[in-house]
């Protein structure tokens, strides 16, 4: 038997390219509060698929670092918080674990059989149709076992990566540490460069993706480090990726960056509202707009940070050829095949992330059995925007958390507020010397004494004691459900399960596999075939609606012109994202008409609240 004419042009494909030419997967699991994605790329990297890892706590990962540790049978040193560059440490050996597991994991998968159930063969089914492998993996699927099979074995093999372990830093998320004694440790040791160093130090080539704003002091450190920077062959081994929610703010991070001879990899946009974990309002700026403006103005801006790029690199005697690859991806309400291929094909997408959904998939992520069973019941209504977070930023919920109903039991014996123990959020200096945390048994018992004394409206203290109270430990909620799940919660310590999921998983109804969710994003099974979604645009709108509706109740009896000002234009941008929706539904040829016409309605329903809102405010 010969070869076809197709087949000897995938051979020279094969050949010809390099193997990153090949990261075929189109969509990446962003990171998932502290412990639920702590350790996924030890679940999913040896199949090609990208996730993220927090190294915010470094006692989460110091422990996580034990579990596997014991679980591969490898010597196990502790590094005590007393040590001398501890957190940077625990990082650093946590991530070099991880690294040396997956990079075990992939040979050994590499080695097997082409056979029903092996992981080899999992790597390439779970793989789209689209994807150069998969094609492969398909021609060699038509012979029979002989030397050409074997041939085409071994070209796929030799063409296979691992997905990329990366890691997530909140910019603003940088405590100031002190010793012993109450001496300043200095700007590097703060938590945000520590842990930056962490990263720096391993041996992971991979990226650190840095959201929450922009912090200078942070950005300014990774000049530092030699791994960020371009080496003699123009690779970069350590890559940066900016979590943003608009294009200005990206463009404004990126220049600092490139001023600085850094490049950065990739933007990755995310939905202001409709998404998991922290959630930071835009005004008004919907996310179709949003990337509509990175797809016209993405060619210039890579231009332009190229100039800056290479004048700094030059500058640091640094020779650089051609521009590095600059990706663009986007997360937030992702829900179906339909949304992730507009997404990659209209706007030119690199990849989607997909986070909440692999909540309710238990090889992936770290949910315990009872959170898992009340995600995989929940309805729309058990999922909300709160004030919870003791960083003062908007925060997804989940109401039937065990957390929630440790607050309530508190509150009625009381004693609201948490225990103390982390200080990764300690940030307010109101009744203190020292920062503390506003979910603190400390904090909370100050200001509602401060409260009582203000001898406010019965109906005014009630509201602002539940903005007091409504704050919870995210240090150690959203780490207990990963101790519960591999049975090494310490002794007496809180169990109580935070979780952060966006409104996107109440479609979803129960626990899936690793096969069935990537079948699912592909296209070849639908998961939601039952269910009654909006698309992720309208929910996404109509999230936005709600929340200017709030603003508006919030500040009726303090209304002044400065803050009419901005809810107007908040209301404006929305009716633009609006209209913007109504050229894009009508013209683009990927909407099936019967879908259009579900658009067109659900549009014009926001439309209408968003007019009566216009009203009650008396404009």
């Amino acid at each position: 038997m010969t070869f076809g004419l197709c087949k000897f042009a995938y051979l020279r494909l094969l050949f010809l390219f390099p193997p990153d030419f090949f990261m075929s997967h189109t969509f990446h699991i962003p990171v998932l509060g502290l412990g639920f994605s702590i350790d996924t790329p030890l679940k999913v990297a040896r199949y090609g698929i990208s996730s993220v890892i927090s190294i915010v706590d470094d006692e989460l990962i110091e422990r996580m670092r034990e579990y596997h540790s014991k679980q591969h049978n490898r010597r196990f040193t502790p590094i005590f918080k007393s040590q001398p560059n501890a957190r940077q440490q625990r990082i650093t050996t946590y991530l070099n674990l991880v690294d040396d597991l997956v990079n075990e994991q992939f040979e050994r998968l590499k080695n097997e059989p082409f056979e029903e159930g092996t992981d080899i063969t999992r790597y390439f089914e779970l793989l789209p149709e689209s994807s150069p492998l998969r094609q492969g993996y398909d021609l060699m699927l038509e012979y029979p076992d002989g030397s050409q099979k074997v041939l085409f074995a071994d070209l796929l093999r030799k063409r296979m990566t691992t997905g990329s372990v990366d890691v997530n830093i909140m910019s603003k998320v940088d405590k100031l540490n002190f010793a012993a004694d109450g001496g300043y440790l200095g700007d590097e040791n703060t938590d945000a460069l520590s842990a930056l160093r962490g990263f720096a130090e391993s041996k992971l080539h991979g990226s650190v993706i840095l959201s929450a704003g922009m912090n200078p002091r942070l950005y300014s450190y990774l000049e530092t480090f030699s791994d960020f920077f371009p080496d003699e062959k123009g690779e970069i081994r350590k890559r940066i990726i900016l979590k943003v929610s608009d294009f200005r703010s990206a463009y404004i991070q990126a220049k600092f960056l490139a001023k600085k001879g850094l490049w950065v990899s990739e933007f990755r946009i995310e939905s202001g509202l409709n998404c998991g974990g922290h959630a930071f309002a835009t005004d008004g700026y919907l996310l179709g707009p949003i990337l509509e403006e990175f797809k016209e103005k993405r060619p210039v801006m890579q231009d332009e940070l190229f100039t800056m790029y290479r004048t700094a690199l030059e500058a640091k005697g640094i020779v650089t050829g051609s521009k590095p690859p600059q990706r663009i991806s986007a997360q937030g309400g992702i829900g179906t095949e339909e949304e992730h291929n507009f997404l990659r094909e209209y706007y030119h997408l690199d990849a989607a992330g997909w986070g909440s959904p692999f909540l309710l998939v238990p090889e992936v992520t770290n949910v315990d059995q009872e959170t898992m069973a009340q995600l995989g019941a929940a309805r729309e209504e058990d999922f909300q925007l709160s004030g919870a977070s003791p960083l003062g930023i908007l925060f997804n919920t989940f109401k039937k958390s065990s957390i929630e109903k440790q607050r309530q039991e508190r509150l009625k014996r009381g004693r609201p507020g948490s225990p103390c123990t982390k200080k990764y959020l300690v940030n307010n200096t109101e009744f203190t010397e020292q920062p503390i945390c506003t979910a603190s048994r400390e904090y909370q018992h100050l200001k509602i004494k401060q409260l009582r004394s203000l001898q406010l409206p019965e109906d005014e203290y009630k509201k602002e004691e539940d903005k007091v109270t409504e704050k919870i430990c995210l240090c150690e909620g959203l780490c207990s459900s990963a101790y519960i799940k591999y049975d090494i919660s310490k002794p007496k310590e809180n169990t109580a399960v935070a979780i952060c999921p966006g409104p996107n998983l109440a479609y979803f109804g129960r626990s899936y596999s690793l096969d069935e969710m990537v079948k699912h994003i592909y296209g070849r099974l639908d998961l939601l075939c039952k269910v009654t979604r909006p698309n992720m645009f309208i929910k996404e709108l109509d999230l936005y609606i709600d929340y200017l509706q709030k603003e508006l109740q919030s500040h009726l009896k303090d209304m002044n012109d400065k803050k009419r000002k901005h809810l107007d234009n908040f209301k404006a941008q929305l009716q633009e994202g609006i209209d913007y929706y109504k050229q894009l539904f009508g013209h683009w040829p990927g909407f099936a008409s019967d879908a259009v016409k579900v658009l067109f309605s659900d549009l014009a329903d926001s439309e209408r609240k968003l007019n009566g809102i216009l009203i009650e405010a008396g404009n």
